[in-house]
């Protein structure tokens, strides 16, 4: 265990909260200020310091003589170090609860330097935040103020993203191709990220019976691949988008997998997305053509 860091598991059943970490904090700063001196007493007889009313921590096996410490009414069976003086430990801070096994959490704290050092850096970060706020008279309420507007500005973002793929989908209709019996869309688009490539694919398939689409993003200088291929053609042509994806994701440099009906891929090399989307659309014609005769 490092200097200034401690651990202890006990037993508790539900996450603490604010305030009983704060109450926690409270008491044992209180105990720390009261800088109770060392009373320790070395080969006790276990008997002994029973009847003293020491406190045996972690399920620790003892053997017939103990070490007993004493600081104020605490009272401990134990054979690590200790201060002279709680006085010594200087100020308490929890900085983590968490829960390590069932009706078993753990609280970890620092001490000493490394508590001052903690509660500098927070502070450090309010005055970061207060100055960003500096014509708010009450920070709490403006900073939920900030995080209230960002959330309706996503949500119309969200919003026009999602009109925008409409957009793009409808305009895709100009590309549709008649491969035997299939309405294929093989194209690169321009969309802010992998889950908006996803979301085309299936706002296509819904306006197009008999869809094989192959698309292409390049997003933030990553290379992404979709393939949706209608339950039709899947068996007809024999086609699998899994085994389509695996194939020609090797021209972005990448690797990907799915479904028969839908899979994507993501890789390295931008560059090589047409490629792709081409030996993709062309597995597609192939496989018409052998069907068709």
């Amino acid at each position: 265990m490092e200097p200034n860091y401690l651990s202890f598991d006990f037993s508790h059943f539900q996450k603490m909260t604010a305030e009983e970490i704060t109450e926690v904090e409270h008491r044992v700063n209180r105990m720390i200020r009261k800088n109770s001196s060392i009373e320790e007493h070395r080969s006790l007889p276990m008997s002994k310091a029973v009847e003293m009313g020491a406190m045996a921590l972690f399920g620790e096996k003892y053997g017939d003589a103990v070490r007993v410490i004493k600081f104020g009414d605490t009272i401990e069976l134990c054979g690590g170090t200790h201060v002279q003086a709680t006085g010594q430990i200087g100020i308490f801070r929890l900085f983590r609860e968490s829960s390590i096994a069932a009706g078993i959490r753990r609280i970890e704290a620092f001490t000493g330097e490394v508590a001052e050092r903690y509660i500098d850096e927070n502070m450090d970060r309010m005055k970061q935040i207060a100055a960003t706020f500096e014509k708010s008279k009450d920070l709490v309420s403006a900073v939920k103020g900030m995080a209230d507007e960002n959330s309706k500005l996503s949500s119309q973002v969200d919003k026009f993203q999602k009109n925008m793929l409409g957009v793009i989908a409808k305009n895709l209709e100009e590309s549709v191709e008649r491969i035997g019996d299939a309405s294929l869309v093989a194209s690169k688009i321009d969309v802010a990220n992998a889950g908006q490539l996803k979301d085309l694919a299936f706002q296509c398939r819904s306006r197009y019976p008999r869809a094989c689409l192959v698309l292409g993003a390049e997003v933030d200088g990553k290379a992404h691949l979709a393939i949706m291929l209608a339950e039709g053609i899947i068996k007809n042509y024999e086609l699998n988008a899994s085994h389509m994806i695996r194939e020609v994701s090797k021209e972005i440099q990448g690797g990907g997998g799915g479904q028969p009906f839908f899979a994507t891929a993501g890789g390295k090399n931008p560059a090589g997305i047409e490629s792709a989307i081409q030996k993709a659309r062309q597995l597609i014609v192939d496989a018409a053509e052998e069907f068709h005769g």
